[in-house]
C-alpha cells in the first residue's frame, strides 16, 4: 500500500448517518425559528463540527441558539440512530481488509466522541475501532475545514501527513485534508462529484476503495 495511515471520516463514510442527522437538524433549526430545509442543512453543515452551526446562525440572524441546543439535538440524533442507523455499504469489508493486511487506519470525525461511539456500536463497526483509533473535533481547537483534526490524528498515530490518505464525503473535509497536506479520496455516494472536485481521486462505491489505495 502507498500509504502508512488511512484516515476515515465517519458520518457518511463509515456510518450512513448524514440523511438522519441532517433531516433532524433542519427540523430542529426550523422549530427554533430558523427555517432550514434538508437541502440547506446538507449544503451548509454536512461534515462540520457543532460550533459551525452556532456560528452560521449567529452570523446570519444575530441570534444565539439555546444553551442546550447541542444536548437536545444529540439526544434526538442518538434516538434515531438506535432505530435507523446502518453502516455504509462495504465499509466493514474495507476495514476488515485493512486490518488483515496490517495497514494502520483511524477515524477523524467532526462529530463528538459520544456520537462516534454510538454510531459504531449501533452498526457493529465498534469491533474495528478501539479508543486509540478514534479522533474527534472535540480533541482540537478548530474543526474542519481547518486541518487541525487530521494533523492531530496523524501525530497521534505516529505518521507524517504526506504518508496519509483521507477518505471524505464532504467539501469541508476535503478542504481540511488538503490543508493538512494529505491525499484525499472523495466518496461520492451521497455528495455530487463536482462538490468534491478538489479531492485527488473520486469513487462512488466503497468496494472500489482498497484497490484505489493500493
Amino acid at each position: 500500500m502507498r500509504y502508512d495511515l488511512i484516515i476515515f471520516d465517519n458520518d457518511g463514510v463509515l456510518v450512513d448517518s448524514e440523511p438522519i442527522s441532517n433531516r433532524l437538524l433542519a427540523a430542529y433549526l426550523t422549530e427554533l425559528g430558523h427555517p432550514t430545509t434538508y437541502e440547506d442543512s446538507i449544503r451548509d453543515y454536512m461534515g462540520s463540527a457543532m460550533h459551525r452551526i452556532h456560528e452560521l446562525v449567529m452570523e446570519r440572524t444575530g441570534q444565539r441558539l439555546p444553551d442546550d441546543f447541542d444536548d437536545v439535538f444529540h439526544g434526538r440524533v442518538f434516538a434515531a440512530f438506535e432505530r435507523e442507523l446502518k453502516p455504509v455499504a462495504g465499509a466493514s469489508d474495507v476495514l476488515e481488509k485493512l486490518a488483515a493486511d496490517g495497514v494502520p487506519y483511524c477515524v477523524a470525525s467532526s462529530g463528538s466522541h459520544e456520537r462516534i461511539r454510538v454510531g459504531h456500536r449501533t452498526t457493529g463497526l465498534d469491533r474495528w475501532f478501539d479508543e486509540s483509533r478514534i479522533f474527534s473535533s472535540q480533541d482540537v481547537g478548530r474543526g474542519k475545514p481547518a486541518p487541525d483534526l487530521f494533523l492531530y490524528a496523524a501525530e497521534r498515530m505516529g505518521v507524517a501527513p504526506e504518508r496519509c490518505a483521507v477518505v471524505e464525503d464532504s467539501p469541508l473535509g476535503v478542504q481540511a485534508a488538503r490543508a493538512a497536506g494529505m491525499e484525499v479520496y472523495g466518496f461520492t455516494a451521497m455528495t455530487p462529484a463536482a462538490k468534491l472536485a478538489d479531492a485527488g481521486q473520486l469513487f462512488s462505491d466503497m468496494d472500489e476503495l482498497v484497490s484505489l489505495l493500493a
